[in-house]
């Protein structure tokens, strides 16, 4: 994941906690998962009026970089609040749905992150060895020359 991705996702999990919400998670998504984005922001509001105020703050803090949501869901109601940044999606809950929902459960593949993750490199995945050509032939030799061994030490029958 990109840098630049990492950096948004943490304006946004300050400008959340600045705010006072609660229980913030961040799952960094699994490629394999079928996950449509690279990161979920979670978190959770005591109220409507808190679950608002902080979309709102994280869509300035966001503008002031010049990020924009693609989409935001469910404002008016407030009680699960979507917003669609493409590269991360932030939900901000009240509790009885996040309880309700449980998308920690439902994402269980995802990697959980700290605030603290985001500033870090991400850590560099390990190289599959390369194997050499040689030891791709000769390992179905091996196999053929047993197979004819074996083929020899048995007797044959007669007619």
């Amino acid at each position: 994941m990109s840098p630049e991705i990492r950096q948004q996702v943490a304006r946004a999990v300050k400008s959340i906690e600045s705010k006072k919400g609660e229980d913030v998670v961040i799952l960094e998504m699994d490629r394999n998962s079928g996950a449509f984005t690279d990161y979920f922001v979670l978190c959770s509001g005591t109220n409507p009026r808190q679950i608002q105020a902080i979309v709102d703050d994280v869509q300035k803090q966001l503008a002031d970089i010049g990020q924009r949501p693609n989409s935001v869901e469910g404002y008016s109601q407030a009680e699960w609040v979507l917003v669609d940044y493409v590269d991360f999606v932030l939900h901000v809950f009240s509790e009885r749905a996040r309880k309700f929902y449980d998308l920690e459960r439902l994402w269980k593949s995802a990697r959980r992150l700290t605030p603290g993750d985001l500033s870090k490199k991400p850590a560099a995945k390990k190289k599959a060895k390369k194997v050499s050509a040689k030891k791709k032939v000769s390992a179905p030799r091996i196999a053929r020359a047993k197979a004819r061994s074996q083929a020899r030490k048995k007797p044959r029958k007669s007619a």
